[in-house]
């Protein structure tokens, strides 16, 4: 959530960091601004998309080789113009702009009010950079010392960008849990919440760690830390596409990452799995492999759809690797106490690699003695920085709020590491070990064969967009898909939904099952096929509306249901992977045919950076 965009060299900054604004609108937002400096430090910001921000804009100077901007996701104050950023310091001398939460705010804003100081609006982030002035002008000292001195007293999480009226080619940033990276071009600097605004301009970056400040001045990259050690900038080279960050003829991001699966689960498998020769290699993991082998528990954290991954790894690692395993809501983890011992091994799963409640989970986790594996997307992000050791899921870039192919990628990754350990501790024979990795270089095809059905999803929906409630069911390890499926009908569509244990149905939700009500049944071949087609017949009894996936081949469930979508057939575990895609179509459609905004649908943000 909220993007920063921040420019100095020889190109107009606000080309650079209005297009850098629109490469940022997936991480979710209500308001958006910009500052230049032209003459004089100014501040240009508007309630809305940044296509309203482009039109406030026109006929206006705007000819500046220095500036930064921002899209904000309201925490403090409502989204409003006053509200957004980028906010001034008292002087108008200086401007922030801000990713996070100062939570001692208010306690702050008190001793600068009893000092005279007056604010324009309700955020923590105005009072930021009026206490930033308030050190430097008592101080009498530079701005980078002066940013340091407050970034010590303040509490919460932030990344921020300091300009100066005074210093036309400063630019200072600085970060603590919340993401930011330093691009390094010829003769210029970019500052970003991501890659995503800089890979058109360099592939050379500077991802800051924790309590880090990096300093742009005349043309140098200074990196610090908030003790004031200096540090040595480490400068990475990103191989992320540009064509990876646009839509490719699709008409959403969305859709294009659900095509995308078949090659991004053949991506995270490149390299790592060679059924021929009976090879499968995460060599992120082989330094603490043993601990998982030898692991008393795997508790694993995550939110959102990573946690339903989380929960579908459940099945894999107890059926493969019989270890204890436990799923946690990442927010809820450190609130509740938890049990955590030394021979505890946590996952943590995280698209972004940088949400705020699992870098939490994860911090507490550790400081208990547990080993920490971490799963996530994007590389140099937090969670590979702080766990012990992980994989990532090489899914490429996802735009999109509602994560699809982040899914899928990272069920491969869950899977192949539960057939590693299996196969170390001796709890899979040789022959279902290699069936696995057989069927698993067969998934990519397989999926492409599911998304052969988007035309025929795309008529479904139509009969299905002015419904006001859907039930999801499933059984074994398509339980999470059904999970999985009703809260991207929820996050796209608006539309309420809930998934369900087919089994538990009748323990409540049948209550609310009459000719209105469209159900959704994961019901393709497996070991609970026949109990799923019992559910379904209490449905038809009850005059639900039915709506089957089902495996190729089925003759019995069709005959039940009013709608039926085949799928390849695929052994149990992997089902997962082929039975949502699916799920995802249904959802896209339904949400187009509403006139949604599927790619920033309302309220959400794509990388939930604050708690």
């Amino acid at each position: 959530m909220c993007g920063i965009v921040a420019y100095v060299g020889h190109r107009q900054a606000s080309e650079v960091i209005i297009k850098g604004l629109k490469r940022l609108e997936y991480r979710g937002y209500d308001s958006t601004g910009i500052a230049l400096l032209n003459g004089a430090l100014n501040v240009y910001k508007k309630k809305g998309k940044v296509s309203e921000l482009e039109s406030y804009l026109k006929g206006l100077d705007l000819d500046s080789h220095i500036g930064m901007g921002h899209t904000r996701w309201a925490t403090h104050g409502e989204p409003s113009d006053e509200n957004a950023h980028p906010h001034y310091s008292a002087t108008k001398n200086l401007a922030i702009i801000h990713n996070g939460i100062i939570e001692n705010y208010a306690a702050l804003k008190q001793e600068l009010l009893r000092k005279g100081h007056q604010f324009l609006s309700e955020t923590d982030t105005e009072v930021f950079i009026h206490f930033i002035e308030d050190i430097k002008e008592k101080e009498k000292c530079p701005l980078d010392e002066a940013v340091r001195l407050a970034l010590s007293r303040v509490v919460g999480a932030y990344a921020i960008v300091v300009m100066s009226f005074e210093n036309p080619d400063l630019l200072i940033a600085a970060r603590k849990g919340s993401p930011l990276v330093v691009g390094v071009g010829k003769g210029e600097f970019f500052m970003a919440s991501d890659a995503t605004p800089i890979v058109e301009y360099t592939n050379e970056v500077v991802y800051l760690n924790d309590q880090e400040i990096a300093i742009v001045d005349n043309g140098k990259l200074t990196i610090k830390n908030v003790a004031n050690l200096p540090l040595t900038p480490y400068i990475q080279t990103i191989d992320i596409e540009l064509e990876a960050i646009e839509k490719g003829g699709y008409e959403h991001f969305m859709l294009k990452e659900i095509f995308e699966q078949p090659r991004s689960i053949q991506d995270c498998m490149r390299g790592r799995l060679d059924a021929a020769s009976n090879r499968l290699i995460l060599g992120g993991l082989r330094e603490y492999i043993q601990k998982l082998v030898h692991a008393d528990r795997i508790l694993i954290v995550a939110c959102g759809t990573s946690w339903h991954a989380g929960l579908v790894a459940e099945y894999f690692f107890e059926e493969f690797c019989r270890i204890p395993t436990e799923v946690e809501y990442a927010s809820e983890f450190r609130y509740r106490n938890p049990i955590i011992r030394e021979g505890d091994v946590v996952i943590a799963i995280s698209q972004s690699g940088e949400t705020a409640d699992t870098l939490a989970a994860i911090e507490l986790a550790k400081s208990k003695g547990a080993i920490i594996f971490g799963v996530c997307n994007v590389v140099g992000s937090s969670i590979p920085r702080m766990t012990h050791a992980g994989a990532y899921t090489h899914a490429g870039p996802e735009i999109g709020v509602a994560s699809t192919k982040a899914f899928t990628a990272q069920l491969t990754v869950l899977n192949m590491i539960a057939l590693i350990v299996a196969r170390q501790k001796g709890t899979i024979t040789e022959q279902k070990y290699h069936e696995m990795l057989v069927e698993m270089e067969n998934i990519p095809a397989k999926v492409e064969r599911a998304l052969a059905l988007n035309d025929t999803i795309k008529t479904l929906a139509a009969e299905f967009k002015d419904v006001r409630n859907f039930l999801y069911l499933g059984r074994g390890y398509n339980f999470p898909v059904a999970l999985e499926g009703a809260l991207k009908l929820k996050e796209i569509s608006y539309i309420h939904a809930e998934g369900y244990p087919a089994a538990e149905m009748k323990h409540g939700p049948i209550a609310l099952i009459d000719h209105e009500m469209p159900v959704v049944f994961i019901a393709t071949k497996d070991s609970s096929y026949e109990k799923v087609v019992s559910n379904i017949q209490e449905v038809k009894a009850r005059k639900g509306r039915v709506i089957a996936v089902v495996t190729e081949g089925d003759t019995q469930i069709p005959k039940m249901a009013e709608f039926t979508l085949a799928v390849p057939p695929t052994i149990e575990p992997l089902m997962p992977l082929i039975s949502v895609i699916p799920l995802q179509l249904l959802s896209y459609h339904i949400a187009v045919l509403r006139g949604a905004n599927v790619d920033q649908p309302r309220n959400l943000a794509k990388s939930v950076t604050v708690e």
